[in-house]
């Protein structure tokens, strides 16, 4: 990846494009997560709104481990969302040219973190599945914030309810626009909801091949991605640090 495109990506001043960018490549990822990660664990961890039905569900129908896990994903996911928080905010208030690059290089090391467990725990699925939802929604999480901060809440990543939901609206102003009124559809903002839908959809596709065809190494791909974007404004942060003039 080239290292001035990963500083565009990343940059503390955001334009539209580089939103629109980073938002694909994280709705490929989302996707790839939520589809392989069902194969694992039967779940779909990327949104929420499965989690508190099986909540409810857990409650209604008296099973306690359903309304745990379910319970354990949603604090996963709020919890990652915090992390993304103190991050930014940290680097904020530090200058720092990593602001967006801290958690995308955290979400790689949970996707790490998600691969080994598979390779150690798999057999064990009395503790390897509460432990690979929460990892997984802690994950997502992360990555929601994410992009919730980088565009001021205009793009969502982990999952495509509000996405087709946009659309909808989109086409409902073009097709308005017909009858004789001028055009209030939204050409860059259309383009931009397709291209999230598209990627979460081929995402969602790889992903689910690269599991049952890899197994739990098929996290290392999207690690690696993650990570090596991420370690750009990273390491110019630590060479600034190092060329910083002591008292």
């Amino acid at each position: 990846m080239p290292t001035h495109y990963a500083r565009r990506l990343l940059a503390a001043e955001r334009t539209a494009t580089g939103n629109a960018h980073l938002g694909w490549m994280l709705a490929f990822v989302a996707g790839a997560i939520n589809a392989g990660g069902f194969l694992a664990v039967q779940q779909y961890t990327s949104h929420m709104t499965g989690m508190v039905s099986a909540a409810a569900d857990g409650i209604v129908l008296g099973r306690p481990q359903a309304l745990i896990t379910a319970l354990g994903a949603l604090l996963a996911f709020g919890a990652g969302a915090a992390c993304t928080s103190l991050l930014v905010n940290f680097g904020r208030q530090r200058q720092a040219h990593s602001i967006f690059a801290l958690p995308l290089l955290l979400e790689a090391a949970c996707l790490l973190v998600f691969g080994l467990m598979g390779a150690w725990l798999q057999d064990v699925q009395a503790l390897f599945i509460p432990a690979a939802v929460a990892v997984l929604c802690f994950t997502m999480g992360l990555q929601n914030a994410l992009i919730t901060k980088v565009s001021r809440a205009e793009i969502r990543t982990t999952h495509v309810t509000g996405i087709v939901t946009d659309i909808g609206i989109e086409i409902g102003r073009f097709l308005y626009g017909l009858g004789g009124t001028p055009a209030q559809g939204n050409a860059n903002k259309l383009r931009l909801l397709a291209g999230l839908l598209l990627a979460f959809s081929v995402g969602g596709v790889a992903g689910a091949w690269a599991f049952k065809t890899l197994g739990y190494s098929a996290t290392l791909p999207l690690a690696g991605m993650l990570a090596l974007l991420g370690a750009v404004p990273a390491l110019d942060d630590l060479g600034r640090l190092r060329t910083r003039p002591t008292d």
